[in-house]
């Protein structure tokens, strides 16, 4: 099984790319079966900006351009898919979000007919989330931002496309053992990702 892991953060010495590399040991560690990619999105070069040829994209009077293709291609080849980021303004950064905006496509992650009806058509992905902030626990839970963010990225982007959210995790400095414990957690996520799970593909779910 295959893994594309997505990481959003410009600075290769931080704490997000630890957490991806930590993530990619424990895919490789639990069979030498499993492999994984490494999208680092801001190497890459990754333009997030929605332009004309997006919405083209989106009202279906257009194709994708190349590195949105490219990234349908990415996924495509991957059974799992795991995002690292760090927390901007209680949500994704940028970067990422623009990933999601322009690659998430109508037609590709999602159809409707000309009834309205939606087509969800990424149930085949698993989908991790590990998101790292910087308040404390206690500044999450009494402002329910986690709950905020489970609800706008968890259902709002994955449920809508089809995809299963399977690991929803936020690590933050009050952790206990920071920041060791952090990467021993991302380790341990990266070992259960594959782990007593079947994969569905899109063209084995009934419509």
């Amino acid at each position: 099984m295959h893994a594309l892991i997505v990481v959003a953060h410009p600075d290769p010495a931080s704490l997000t790319h630890a957490v991806s590399a930590r993530i990619a040991e424990g895919i490789s560690a639990s069979s030498p079966q499993h492999s994984f990619e490494l999208a680092d999105l801001a190497a890459e070069g990754f333009d997030p900006r929605f332009t004309q040829p997006d919405i083209a994209l989106l009202l279906k009077k257009g194709e994708p351009l190349p590195e949105v293709a490219a990234e349908h291609a990415r996924l495509n080849r991957a059974d799992a898919l795991v995002l690292v980021y760090p927390v901007y303004w209680w949500s994704f950064p940028g970067l990422l979000k623009g990933w999601i905006d322009r690659v998430f496509t109508q037609g590709w992650a999602y159809d409707e007919d000309a009834d309205g009806k939606l087509h969800k058509k990424l149930q085949w992905l698993k989908v991790h989330l590990i998101a790292i902030g910087g308040a404390n626990q206690r500044t999450y839970a009494r402002h329910g931002y986690f709950g905020a963010m489970k609800t706008q990225i968890d259902h709002g982007i994955f449920g809508y496309c089809g995809a299963s959210v399977s690991t929803s995790e936020l690590l933050l400095p009050s952790d206990a053992g920071f920041p060791a414990s952090q990467l021993d957690a991302a380790r341990t996520i990266g070992e259960r990702i594959f782990a007593s799970r079947a994969v569905i593909r899109e063209e084995e779910v009934e419509t």
